[in-house]
Formats: structure tokens, sequence, C-alpha cells
């Protein structure tokens, strides 16, 4: 399987992190930089009001005609993943094909377009939220795939594609909201998750195999070339399943269908055997999140529990922790250093864990106490992605240790 060169394909380098720490603002100089950080203390934010808004101690700013709810779903999805969905791509988009993506005062310009959107959606009315907030995914966009077509790398055109079509999803629960329709809007929330969840599954499939073998030399990992083929199209049905109006058994069916592919794949990847290396079980413990959630989706759509429940496998356990193992590990990377996680990045993966736990499988067991539970998923994942921003604000705002570019 061919790989991708986000990151360097041989073991961890020699750190130059005894000498003085490096001069300078470089904030701007790379597109994980700022989406990261500012990603990171947006999403500790937004689940902080979002609990507090649960205990009747806040509302939605100004925008009394947005429901909680609504605020919660689109602000989560298309503020904080597409930040980091955005700031990924634009560094991987780089090293895929050659070509500058945004730096300096064009990601600048940006990253405060996405700001501007979380404050819009936030106080302003649901038409200026549609202007503000809609404008930033199709430029982010425009500026991914002109890289992509300039430097020839037709293998990621999907990327873009499915890129265009989560501006496109969020235009449309942008514009719904305007026009008071909270169950469609909430209904375009669901296939950005969708969307999102596909990046991991494409994405993970292809550097989870090469970040484990590169770290554990002879490790061995067993990938199956007909499962990998079917991961993609079983993925895309089961998505599908949970977005479209279909009876309950084929619902349930083509759930079920993708998580038996992706199911048997984590089987083979054999991530129980990668030991006390946080940064690789992090990584294989969001993608095992995959195979339950689909699982869980299947229940839901027979009827056997809330589709909450599969909603927040997909972005607590799936999303939130690919998200926390990427941007520890891509920013390490990318700032120099050793790819070795430290206290706070592990704490910062147990935190997220315990949140998905909580979050999903504690409803289950006890649905009488699904606001203890909800309330101590808030209180890890604001810890866990605020320990993040507290740890990698220096790291993010200032040049590389080695002196690099980037």
């Amino acid at each position: 399987m061919e790989t991708i060169p986000i990151l360097p394909a041989r073991g961890p380098r020699k750190s130059p992190e005894a000498g003085p720490p490096p001069r300078g603002f470089a904030l701007f100089a790379l597109g994980f930089r700022p989406f990261y950080l500012g990603g990171a203390i947006f999403s500790a934010v937004a689940i902080a009001l979002w609990a507090a808004m649960l205990a009747g101690i806040t509302s939605v700013g100004s925008s009394a005609s947005l429901p909680p709810m609504l605020w919660h779903a689109h602000e989560m999805v298309f503020g904080f993943a597409v930040a980091i969905v955005i700031g990924f791509l634009f560094t991987a988009g780089r090293a895929w094909t050659g070509q500058p993506t945004p730096t300096g005062p064009l990601l600048a310009c940006l990253f405060l377009l996405w700001l501007a959107g979380r404050i819009a959606m936030w106080t302003a009315s649901g038409e200026a939220a549609l202007v503000i907030d809609g404008a930033f995914l199709p430029l982010a966009a425009l500026a991914f795939t002109r890289a992509l077509v300039k430097g020839g790398s037709r293998r990621n055109y999907p990327l873009a594609l499915a890129l265009w079509l989560l501006a496109a999803a969020n235009i449309v629960s942008l514009w719904l909201q305007s026009q008071g329709q909270t169950d469609g809007a909430l209904r375009a929330c669901q296939a950005g998750v969708a969307l999102i969840s596909l990046f991991v599954i494409v994405i993970g499939g292809r550097v989870i195999p090469m970040f484990t073998t590169n770290a554990i030399p002879g490790f061995r990992l067993r990938q199956y070339r007909n499962v990998d083929r079917a991961v993609v199209p079983a993925g895309v049905l089961g998505l599908a399943a949970g977005l479209l109006p279909l009876p309950g058994w084929l619902g349930a069916v083509l759930s079920l269908l993708a998580a038996f592919v992706l199911g048997i794949r984590v089987w083979g990847w054999r991530g129980h055997a990668v030991g006390n290396r946080p940064l690789l079980w992090v990584l294989h413990l969001a993608y095992a999140w995959l195979p339950l959630a689909f699982v869980l989706q299947a229940g839901a759509v027979l009827g056997l529990w809330m589709p909450g429940i599969a909603t927040h496998a997909f972005t607590v356990g799936v999303l939130g922790g690919a998200i926390i193992a990427m941007i520890t590990r891509t920013a390490l990377g990318h700032t120099g250093r050793m790819l070795v996680a430290g206290r706070a990045e592990t704490i910062a993966y147990w935190l997220v864990a315990a949140a998905a736990l909580l979050r999903v499988l504690g409803p289950l067991l006890w649905p009488a106490g699904y606001r203890h539970w909800l309330y101590g998923a808030a209180l890890c994942w604001v810890a866990g992605f605020g320990l993040y921003a507290l740890t990698y604000a220096p790291r993010l705002m200032r040049p590389r240790v080695d002196g690099k570019p980037g």
C-alpha cells in the first residue's frame, strides 16, 4: 500500500531540543500551526459552554433563535473538526504535491475567517453566519485543490472532493439554520460527521500501518488485499445508512457490513500488540472505534437505543481519538521534535479515551445517569484538549527547533 510522506519514513530523529529555545513568531508558518491550536482551544471552550447550557447556566450568545443542540452539533463538526482537517490537509498537501499551501498572511486571513465564523455562530443572525462561516470552507478547499492539481496528485483528488462536499454540507446546514429548519440543519451536521469519518477511514488506513511498522521493526501486521479494497465502499455504505431514511433492516445490514470489514482490518493490524507506545496505541484505539460505532449505529436504526449513542461513538470515539492522536504526532514531527509522547500527551490521550467511554458506553449501561455521564465526558474532553493547548501553544507559535522552514 502506498504511504503518505507527511512525516519522516524512518524512526524518530535525534532531537535538537537541548539547545536554546527558538526565537521568533511562527504561528502562520504552516497550516497545522494555527488550526491545531485554535481548534483545540475552541473545542475545550465549546464543550465547557455546552455543559453550561445543559446545566442552565448560559445560552447561545445573542442568537436566541439558534437551539443549543444545533449550536453544539454545528460547532463541533464545522468549527472544531473542520479546523483540524484543514490544518492537516494544508500540511500534508504540501508534502504530497511539492506545491505551496497557504502560509503567512494568506494563512492568517483564512484562520481569522474561521475564527470570525465561530464568533458569528455565537452572536450573529443566521444570515450573517451563513455569509461569514459559509465562506471559509470553499476558500480552504480551493487552496487545497489547487495544490493537488498543480502537483498532479490525482490519487488524492477524492480527498478534495470530500472537502468540497463538506463545504456544501456546512452551507446547507447554515442556510437551514437561517430558515429555522432545525432537523434539516442537524442532518447536514450528521453528513459532516460522515464525511470526516471517511477521512479517518482513508487516511488512517494509509498511515497507521506505516507508523506502526516504522516504529516497531519486524512487527507482524496483517493486511488483507481484498479487505483493503472493500473498506472504503463498505464504509461509504455504512455511513450512508446512518444518513438516509432506509428501512431499519437495510440500515442495520449496511452498518454491520461496514463493522465487519473494518473489524477485520483492525484485527489484522494487531493494535493490542503495540505495547506501551502511546503515539501508536492512541491511533489504533481511535480506528478501533469505527467498527464499534457501526455496530452501535445498527442498533440505533433498529430502535434498540438512542441514535446519539452511535453519533457520539463516531464523534468522540473515532474523531476525538484520531484528532488528539494526529495533532500531537504531526505537531511533534513538523516542529522538528522527536516522535515520542511525553507525560502531557499520554495524559491527554487517556482523557479523550475516557471521554469516549463515558459519553458512549455510560448511557448504555445506566441510562438514568445520562447527565452524570455527559458531564464526566465533558470534563475529560475539556481537560484533554486544554492540556494539549497549554503544552503545544509555545511549540506551535515558535519556529522549528531544527531551524528548518515550516
